[in-house]
């Protein structure tokens, strides 16, 4: 377990990270290997993603993973690098706020100070938890962390637009109510249109987090609407598997094997592994 004085310093300094017009960076990792390589490529601090992080262990995305393997994974990628880890802990790997707040306490005991909590319904008619419901769940989590006194950063994550649930106005109405309930950020993945952005960034009374992939405005536009943070979400992780089923094919196909260079190689990995804390 983390030195509670360090876990407290930790999640400081990852807070004073987000800072509107100059967004915190993240492209996040899934396992202990790939936070390394993220850290080592000068990243001020580690996220992982949810998707990534449960195909690495053999399970599908959306609420399919249970707490135990999920924190087991975190402690993993907590444990190999030295800078501020976030977690994204999905729904919060549980049915109910009591069971968000264990989860909050096991991804504290795992070394990360700051977590994603997700809106979004995977089974079910409705697309969204209700707003009194998810806003019991963030109220659980920031009570969680208080209590052990970790400044945890609460993400609260909207999925109005991923799940074609809403627009501006409703994602504004669910970011004032779960800020109230203890949230630190909005997470609003979807939201890429420059205009809404900026409508996202002016209505919201906190710190804002944009999803970039193909296509999205590049960093330093987002920088430029006030946003505070950045993610790649799932896109590293994709970006790997899809190497790996391409160099895959070949040698199979053909019986060639032609991985691009540049790449850290068998040395440059073994090394990068072989010096974490």
């Amino acid at each position: 377990m983390t030195n509670p004085s360090t876990l407290r310093e930790r999640a400081l300094a990852f807070r004073a990270l987000h800072i509107p017009g100059r967004p915190l960076v993240l492209p996040n990792a899934w396992d202990a290997a790939s936070a390394r390589v993220v850290e080592d490529a000068g990243a001020a601090a580690v996220a992982t993603t949810s998707a990534g992080l449960a195909w690495s262990l053999g399970a599908a995305d959306g609420d399919r993973l249970d707490r135990e393997r999920a924190v087991g994974a975190l402690t993993a990628v907590a444990s190999a690098v030295r800078v501020p880890v976030s977690a994204d802990i999905e729904g919060g790997y549980a049915p109910d706020p009591q069971g968000v707040a264990a989860t909050v306490r096991a991804v504290l005991a795992a070394g990360a100070v700051g977590v994603n909590i997700e809106d979004a319904l995977h089974e079910g008619p409705e697309p969204l938890r209700p707003v009194a419901e998810q806003a019991e769940r963030i109220a659980a989590a920031r009570a969680a962390a208080d209590a052990q006194d970790v400044p945890l950063f609460v993400n609260a994550r909207i999925d109005t637009y991923l799940r074609g649930a809403g627009g501006v106005d409703r994602t504004l109405e669910r970011a004032a109510a779960f800020l109230a309930a203890g949230a630190d950020g909005i997470f609003v993945p979807g939201a890429v249109d420059p205009e809404t952005v900026k409508l996202l960034v002016d209505g919201v009374d906190g710190p804002l987090n944009i999803l970039i992939g193909p296509g999205s405005p590049s960093v330093a536009a987002l920088a430029g609407l006030g946003v505070a943070r950045v993610s790649a979400g799932s896109g590293l992780a994709e970006a790997a598997y899809a190497e790996v089923r391409r160099v895959a094919r070949e040698l199979l196909d053909t019986g060639t094997y032609d991985v691009p260079a540049g790449g850290p190689g068998y040395g440059g990995l073994n090394k990068l592994l072989a010096g974490r804390p």
